[in-house]
């Protein structure tokens, strides 16, 4: 009885594992999962949550300042005025003191207002940031999850290059007992076996190393593993409504670097007006403990204005450094116009050119199996020698490598070309 409770249990355990194996898996989950679970994009979040709070800070300026301030002094000796001969006490030795005010600036010529609207455009280019950040994970998350299919494909060539090389084996074997070859030919065949068995050990790393890759940008366990859908395709999930020349209008690389340059020019209007005057309001009670006095609080209000008449020239190295920043974030925005323009040229001439492979390298797979076939005839028939055999099978692999190649190859630049125009 033990010994089936461990048994149900054993295949219990096996079922389960299988189960998870065979998993279906699709390029969707994929990018869902990367969405709502990837490390990049979590950390990615927080820019956005702080530029919100940064635009908060820069928004304070509008309300007044409250102060409250409390204390107590204790003095050597209470002050004291001298009238003619006399000597008068103003105050007590030991005093309490406590004061409320209230600050508000009324106007500044337009500082406030820059500071907001700079905080402002840098929060969009935060949210604009993390969408971008989204499209190259996305971007990598189709780029492993095919070349994960494509060394799968390659995993299965490389075994059926090795089932042909064995029987070639024992073809060359029975030839070889039957005296019509040399030992040589099984030597030959030895060698190119155990090559294309490091062939597959290669492979199969790969696609181990693509396995981890693609779990940590979903967000998976490292071991995890299921059966990818051969049946995705990029043009099947996505969709091009952008043209090339209207890509910009889309990109939000190109949006984020567009909102840098408006924060720029409102950090230049604020630092330019560091120069003129600042209006603002004072309404404020002290309180100082004093029986000498009549009015021991005093409430104010006070309307003044404020200027900086010398700093040391920093105002006007800010302004300056405002300037240059400026400038220099404008180059940094026709940079990203042009390395989009690039990006989108050379995803197009991929995805064209691997189309062209693709046709090519399949009609090649039709000619090499039949040369394969020819020449194993013609080895069978003691025509031919083992060499060519040996080669006609490593052109099938190698046909079948230029297919897989192709074909995945144009799925990536179908994705790169989604990314290049901001549709990602």
């Amino acid at each position: 009885m033990k010994f089936l409770h461990a048994s149900l249990l054993l295949l219990f355990l096996l079922f389960s594992a299988v189960q998870s194996w065979s998993a279906q898996l699709s390029l969707k989950d994929c990018l869902q999962r990367a969405r709502d679970n990837n490390p990049t994009l979590k950390s990615a979040a927080w820019e956005t949550r702080i530029a919100d709070e940064n635009s908060r800070l820069a928004s304070a300026a509008t309300y007044p300042r409250l102060d409250a301030q409390a204390g107590y002094t204790m003095q050597l000796e209470p002050q004291a005025v001298k009238m003619g001969g006399l000597t008068a006490v103003t105050q007590e030795a030991d005093f309490a003191f406590a004061g409320v005010s209230a600050t508000y600036t009324i106007y500044d010529f337009g500082r406030r207002d820059s500071r907001i609207s700079q905080a402002s455009a840098y929060r969009e280019a935060a949210t604009y940031h993390f969408a971008s950040s989204k499209g190259n994970v996305a971007l990598q998350v189709i780029e492993a999850y095919f070349r994960i299919l494509e060394t799968e494909k390659l995993i299965q060539a490389a075994k059926e290059e090795i089932m042909q090389i064995i029987e070639h084996r024992r073809v060359a074997q029975v030839l070889l007992e039957e005296g019509v070859v040399t030992k040589n030919d099984v030597l030959q065949a030895d060698v190119r076996l155990a090559s294309a068995k490091q062939k597959q050990l290669s492979v199969t790393n790969r696609r181990e190393n693509g396995w981890l890759l693609l779990n940590f940008l979903v967000g998976n366990k490292p071991d995890y593993r299921a059966d990818l859908d051969e049946s995705t395709s990029v043009k099947r999930i996505l969709a091009i409504t952008t043209t090339a020349a209207y890509a910009p209008a889309k990109r939000n690389d190109i949006k984020v670097q567009k909102q840098l340059l408006e924060a720029r020019v409102f950090e230049v209007r604020e630092n330019r007006e560091n120069y003129l005057p600042e209006i603002y309001t004072r309404f404020g009670v002290d309180y100082v403990q004093n029986d000498k006095v009549r009015e021991q609080a005093i409430f104010a209000a006070t309307l003044g204005i404020r200027v900086n008449l010398f700093d040391g020239f920093a105002s006007q190295a800010t302004h300056e450094k405002a300037v240059k920043l400026r400038s220099k974030q404008s180059d940094a925005l026709r940079l990203t116009e042009q390395q989009a323009q690039l990006e989108i040229s050379t995803a197009q001439n991929d995805a064209d050119i691997a189309k062209e492979r693709i046709k090519v390298a399949g009609a090649a797979i039709v000619q090499s199996e039949e040369n394969l076939r020819i020449n194993k005839e013609r080895y069978q028939e003691r025509v031919g020698i083992a060499s060519e055999v040996l080669d006609a099978q490593t052109l099938v692999t190698l046909a079948k490598t230029d297919y897989y190649q192709a074909l995945y190859d144009y799925q990536t630049a179908t994705a790169r070309l989604h990314n290049a125009v901001g549709e990602l």
